[in-house]
C-alpha cells in the first residue's frame, strides 16, 4: 500500500535543499488532489506522535531536522548549530505550531553533542552547500552505505559537517592560480578517523580533485586495511570490476577481493559504471595486495585526458569529465621513490592536476626529525619520508595536504617558517568524541573523585599483587564466554566476531617470544576443563564481572548458566593449536599471518603479544582484555599504545585493563603507567578544550591561526618528554582570559617551607570567612542536577586577592601565570572586577576532618593525591561548580534565593580547598601545621558583559635576533 503522506513529505523536503521553507504552501502545490488530508498538519502531528521506530516518515524527518540542527553554516538562521534556538528557527520557517513542535521534539530531540573545532586562517569561500549538493555522486553513495551499516542520522550528519569543514578549506580545484593548502585533522585513538578522510575524499573528488594519494602507514598490513576500506566504502564494485562480468570466473582473474567474504555484498554499489550514469569513474592505481609499483600501463595511467586540449585540466570543461585516480601507498622510501619518478616523467600537466594527499598517522615518519644544529648553512636537511612528501608537494603545485592523527603535538611543532614542510598553516580541525566511543573518560575519573571508571575497568599490577597474568587470561576466557552468552540472548553478534587480548610488556622481540612461550605454558596449566579451573572462573565472575555488569545487557545469574559457553570460548581461543600470536618483526611476512587477518578470517579469538607494531594505526578488533606494562618517555608513543580505546558495542562493561602501577624506569625509580596515561590524556583534553575556546570568531575573524597553536600545548609529566622540538616559533602565550569559566590550578609546591609560605599568604582570606555556615544549592533541570552543600563564606577585594596570588609559590609557575596575567590586566581590558566571593566547602559527614589553620575557623580538609609528578589530579568536586559559575554571572537561575542574593555584577568566585596528602596531624587544640597543608583553590572570574566578543589570548613576540629572549610587552605581576 502506498504511503501517500511519506511520498508527499519526501517531495516537499526535497524542495528544501537550501533550508526550511513554509511547509503548508509547498505541500499544497505538490499534493495529489485525491489525498487532501495529507496536507493537514494535524494529520502529520498524529502520525509522528504514534510513529514506531521503523516508521519511514519519522526517519525522513529525523534525517532532515538533524541535518538542519547540525549545519555549521545556515543562511536561514542566525542561531548556533546544535541548539534549541536553531531548531526553533527551523520550525518558524516551516510554519509549525506548538503541538507539532512538541511532537517532533519528543520524537527527534535536538542533538547537542559538540561538533568539530576549527582553527583556521581566513579562506576564500568556494565550497558552499549548494555547490556540494550539485556534485555529490560519491558522497551520496558513501552516505547511503553508512546508513545501511546502521549509522544514526546524527552520526551521518556529524560526519557530513566535519568532512565539509575540511574540503571547504582546501583550494578551489578550478581556480586559475595554484595554491596548496596544508591542514591537520585531530581525532581520538581508534575513533574512526578513516571514516572522516573517506568522507573528505568522496567530497573532494566530487568537487574536482582528480588525483588522491593516501599515505597509509608504514606496513603493507596497514596500507591494505586502508585500501580495503576505501575500495569497500567509496570506490565501489563497478570501479573495481571495470566492466568485467562478475558472473564470469575468467573475467575475474587478477581482480582482488574474490576471496573476501564481504565481496560483493558489503561493497558499495553505484548502480552501474559511474561514467555511464553522468558522473566519472575512479581508477585505482593500487590494490589491496599491491602497493604502488612502476605503472604497468606506463605513465599513461597518470596522464589524465582532457576534453578540450586548449584549456588546462583544472578548467571545469575538462575537470568534471575526467576520471579520478586514487592510490594508497606505504610511507616507504622505495615505494615513494617510484611514485616520484613516474610523476616527473609526466611533464607540464602535473601543474594542472588538482591533487589531494591524505597522510594517515601523519606524526609517524612524516615529520622531519633532523637536528637543525647539524644542517649545512642555509640548507634544510630532511629525513627520507619527509623529503619525499616535500618533493610530492613540489611536483604537484595544486596538491592539498591533510594530515590525520590522534597525537598532534609533533605536527604543530613543525617549523611554520619552512614553506616546503607539512606544518598545518591553513587549518587545524579537532574532531568531536564520537557517540559510543570508549575513551579517556571511561578509564579515568577526570572530572570526579569517586573512582568509578577506575574501579570498573582498571586492574592495577603492584609489587604486592604479583603479575596478575593468570587472572588476565582467566578474564579473557570469561569475557569470551559472556559474549557468546549475550549473542545467544538477543545481543547482535557482529561485534563479537573477533575476541582478542593484547599483551604489551616490552619493545624487544626476544622478550616477546619468551613471553608468548610463558603464556602458552600458563594456558595449558590453567585447567579450564577441570573443576579447579571452573572454580577460579566462577570466583572471578562473582568478584568482578557480576559487580560491574551493564544492567541493560543479559548476564548470567550464576556460573552454572555460563559453563557451557566457557567450553566454547576455550575452543575458539585454542583453534589452530595455540592461543597466542606473536606480532612483531622488521619485514612484511611477520605481519601476514592468516590468523591475524581480521577481514578474511571468520573469527580471530587470540592473545596477541607484541610491541610497537601493535600500536600505531593497527586496529585490534574485538579487544577486550589488555595487559600493559611497557614504559616509554614519549607522550605520543604512550598515547598510541592505548589500543583499549575504541568502540565496544555490547561489551563495554567487560573491558579490562591490567596495567603496571609500579613499573621500573631506570635503576632508581618506579612509575605508575595508569597515572601516566591520565596525565597525557589530561594534557590532550586541555589542548582540545583550549582549541574549542579559541575557535569562535571575533568580528568575523579568527582569534588564532594554526601557527599560534604550539603555545597552547600543556606541560607533561617530568619524565615524559614531548614528541618533537618546540624551538622556532615566534610567539609565546602569556595570557589566557577565562571570564565566567572554571580555572583549577594543580601545580602546588611540595616543600614544607613553600607550603607554609603559601598558607601564610592566604591569611587575609581565612580571616575574612564568616563563622556561620550557609547551605548553598544549585538546581538545573536541563542537566538533571540538584547539588547542595554547606560552606563558610567571605568576601575579599580584587586588589587584595591579586596580591595573594602574586605571592604564591608553584611547582610549575607557567601553569597558572597566563590566568594570573589576565586577572592582573582585567581592568585594562574593560573587565573590571570589584570583589571575590570566597567559598570554603565544609564536609558534613562523620568521615570529614576539620582543623584550624593559622587561627582560622575549623575548616574541612580534603584528601587528594598528586597524580603526575608534582601535579595533583582533580581537586574540585563537581557539585561545587554550579553555585560558583552562577554567582560569577553564569546564565540560569540557581533555584536558591540565598545564592541569587550573592550574585553581583563584576564579582568573581574563589573556592578554597585546604588539602592534605596523607592522614593529617591534628593537634590537641584542633590545629594543623601550615606546612602540612596545600592551600589549593579554584576560581571563576566574572562573566564578561561582552562574552564572545573579545580576544581570549595574548602573545608576546620573541625576538629571533636575541635567541630565546622574549620582548616583554606587559608589566610583570607586582612590578
Amino acid at each position: 500500500m502506498t504511503d501517500h503522506l511519506f511520498t508527499l513529505h519526501g517531495d516537499v523536503l526535497a524542495a528544501m535543499r537550501r533550508g526550511p521553507k513554509p511547509f503548508a504552501k509547498l505541500a499544497f502545490v505538490l499534493s495529489e488532489a485525491e489525498e487532501p488530508a495529507d496536507t493537514a498538519l494535524a494529520h502529520f502531528r498524529d502520525r509522528i506522535a504514534s510513529a514506531g521506530a521503523g516508521d519511514g516518515l519519522l526517519a525522513l524527518w529525523n534525517r532532515t531536522l538533524t541535518t538542519w540542527d547540525l549545519a555549521e553554516q545556515a543562511d536561514w538562521s542566525g542561531s548556533p548549530a546544535r541548539t534549541d534556538a536553531r531548531r526553533s528557527d527551523a520550525y518558524d520557517r516551516l510554519g509549525f505550531g506548538g503541538d507539532l513542535r512538541k511532537a517532533l521534539d519528543a520524537a527527534v530531540p535536538v542533538f547537542k553533542e559538540p561538533g568539530p573545532t576549527v582553527i583556521s586562517k581566513e579562506f576564500a569561500s568556494w565550497y558552499s552547500r549548494d555547490a556540494a549538493a550539485a556534485r555529490s555522486f560519491y558522497w551520496n553513495s558513501y552516505e547511503q552505505l553508512l546508513r545501511r551499516k546502521g549509522w544514526s542520522d546524527e552520526a551521518v550528519a556529524g560526519l557530513d559537517e566535519a568532512s565539509h569543514a575540511v574540503v571547504e578549506r582546501l583550494s578551489d580545484p578550478t581556480r586559475t592560480e595554484a595554491y596548496g593548502a596544508r591542514g591537520l585533522v585531530v581525532g581520538y585513538v581508534q575513533s574512526g578517523k578513516t571514516a572522516n578522510f573517506t568522507g573528505v575524499t568522496a567530497k573532494a573528488i566530487d568537487a574536482g580533485y582528480r588525483l588522491v594519494i593516501v599515505l597509509g602507514g608504514t606496513l603493507n598490513l596497514l596500507r591494505g586495511q586502508t585500501q580495503r576500506r576505501l575500495d569497500m566504502e567509496l570506490i565501489g564494485r563497478e570501479n573495481i570490476l571495470r566492466g568485467a562480468d562478475p558472473a564470469d570466473p575468467d573475467a575475474l582473474v587478477g581482480i582482488d577481493y574474490q576471496d573476501d567474504e564481504d565481496w560483493p555484498a558489503k561493497f558499495v554499489g553505484h548502480g552501474g559504471r559511474p561514467s555511464a550514469l553522468g558522473a566519472f569513474d575512479i581508477e585505482r592505481l593500487t590494490t589491496r595486495g599491491d602497493d604502488y609499483k612502476s605503472l604497468l600501463n606506463g605513465i599513461g595511467a597518470l596522464d589524465i585526458q582532457k576534453q578540450d586540449r586548449t584549456r588546462p585540466l583544472h578548467d571545469p570543461v575538462n575537470l568534471h569529465r575526467a576520471a579520478a585516480r586514487v592510490m594508497v601507498v606505504k610511507k616507504n622510501k622505495s615505494v615513494l621513490d617510484r611514485l616520484i619518478k613516474d610523476l616527473k616523467r609526466i611533464g607540464p600537466i602535473l601543474s594542472e592536476i588538482p591533487a589531494l594527499i591524505i597522510d594517515d598517522e601523519s606524526d609517524q615518519a612524516s615529520v622531519n626529525t633532523t637536528d637543525p644544529k647539524k644542517w649545512e648553512e642555509g640548507k634544510v636537511a630532511r629525513t627520507a619520508i619527509n623529503s619525499q612528501i616535500s618533493q610530492l608537494l613540489g611536483l604537484l603545485p595544486r596538491a592539498q595536504y591533510v594530515g590525520y592523527t590522534a597525537t598532534p603535538f609533533a605536527n604543530v611543532f613543525v617549523d611554520p617558517g619552512d614553506g616546503e614542510d607539512i606544518f598545518p598553516r591553513d587549518f587545524l580541525i579537532s574532531l568531536p568524541r564520537p557517540t559510543g566511543y570508549m575513551g579517556v573518560q571511561d578509564f579515568h575519573d577526570l572530572e570526579s573523585t569517586d573512582g568509578t571508571a577506575e574501579e570498573t575497568h582498571i586492574r592495577g599490577i603492584y609489587e604486592d599483587t604479583g603479575d596478575r597474568l593468570q587472572e588476565a587470561l582467566d578474564a579473557f576466557v570469561l569475557t569470551g564466554a559472556l559474549k557468546l552468552y549475550r549473542a545467544d540472548h538477543g545481543v547482535p553478534e557482529g561485534p563479537f566476531r573477533h575476541h582478542t587480548m593484547l599483551v604489551h610488556e616490552s619493545v624487544r622481540m626476544a622478550e616477546h617470544a619468551a613471553l608468548a612461550l610463558r603464556i602458552n605454558s600458563m594456558w595449558h596449566r590453567a585447567a579450564y576443563t577441570s573443576q579447579q579451573g571452573h572454580d577460579r572462573l566462577a570466583a572471578l565472575l562473582a568478584s568482578d564481572f557480576h559487580r560491574f555488569a551493564d544492567d541493560g545487557l543479559p548476564t548470567p545469574r550464576s556460573y552454572g548458566e555460563l559453563k557451557g559457553y566457557v567450553s566454547r570460548a576455550r575452543q575458539l581461543i585454542n583453534a589452530g593449536g595455540t592461543p597466542v600470536l606473536v606480532v612483531n618483526g622488521d619485514t612484511e611476512r611477520d605481519y601476514t599471518q592468516p590468523d591475524l587477518d581480521f577481514d578474511r578470517t571468520p573469527h580471530v579469538w587470540k592473545i596477541l603479544v607484541g610491541g610497537t607494531k601493535l600500536s600505531r594505526g593497527f586496529t585490534v578488533e574485538g579487544l577486550t582484555v589488555t595487559y600493559y606494562r611497557r614504559t616509554t618517555q614519549q607522550a605520543d608513543t604512550l598515547m598510541q599504545m592505548g589500543r583499549w580505546f575504541g568502540f565496544r558495542p555490547g561489551y563495554r562493561d567487560l573491558v579490562r585493563l591490567y596495567i603496571g602501577r609500579e613499573e621500573p624506569l631506570g635503576k632508581l625509580r618506579t612509575v605508575d603507567l595508569y597515572e601516566a596515561f591520565e596525565a597525557i590524556c589530561r594534557d590532550e583534553e586541555t589542548f582540545r578544550t583550549q582549541l574549542t575556546r579559541y575557535a569562535a570568531l571575533v568580528d568575523g575573524k579568527p582569534q588564532v591561526t594554526p601557527a599560534q597553536i604550539p603555545p597552547l600545548v600543556s606541560q607533561h609529566l617530568p619524565w615524559i618528554r614531548p614528541s618533537a622540538r618546540n624551538k622556532m616559533f615566534n610567539a609565546e602565550l602569556v595570557e589566557i582570559r577565562s571570564p565566567g569559566q572554571w580555572v583549577e590550578p594543580t601545580a602546588y609546591p611540595t616543600r614544607a617551607g613553600d607550603l607554609r609560605h603559601n598558607t601564610e599568604a592566604w591569611r587575609p582570606v581565612l580571616d575574612a570567612l564568616e563563622p556561620a555556615p550557609v547551605t548553598l544549592r544549585y538546581s538545573s533541570a536541563e542537566h538533571d542536577r540538584d547539588d547542595h552543600y554547606e560552606a563558610l563564606l567571605g568576601t575579599i577585594g580584587h586588589s587584595a586577592l591579586i596580591s595573594i596570588l602574586c605571592d604564591l609559590k608553584w611547582s610549575a609557575p607557567t601553569q597558572f601565570s597566563p590566568h594570573l596575567q589576565s586577572l592582573v590586566s582585567a581592568g585594562d581590558t574593560g573587565n573590571v572586577i570589584d570583589d571575590w566571593l570566597v567559598i570554603a566547602p565544609q564536609q558534613t559527614s562523620n568521615r570529614g576532618t576539620d582543623a584550624s589553620i593559622l587561627g582560622s575557623l575549623p575548616l574541612s580538609l580534603a584528601r587528594r593525591k598528586r597524580r603526575r609528578g608534582d601535579l595533583f589530579g582533580a581537586i574540585s568536586e563537581p557539585k561545587h561548580r554550579g553555585v560558583a559559575l552562577r554567582v560569577a554571572g553564569g546564565p540560569g537561575d540557581s533555584g536558591d534565593p540565598s545564592v541569587e542574593a550573592l550574585v553581583r555584577e563584576r564579582r568573581g568566585v574563589l573556592i578554597l580547598y585546604p588539602l592534605v596528602e596523607e592522614e593529617p596531624r591534628i593537634s590537641a587544640g584542633g590545629t594543623i601545621d601550615p606546612g602540612d597543608v596545600v592551600m589549593a583553590f579554584c576560581l571563576v572570574a566574572p562573566a564578561s558583559r561582552r562574552a564572545g566578543q573579545e580576544t581570549l589570548v595574548r602573545f608576546r613576540a620573541v625576538d629571533s635576533s636575541k635567541g630565546d629572549f622574549a620582548v616583554i610587552d606587559r608589566e610583570e605581576c607586582g612590578a
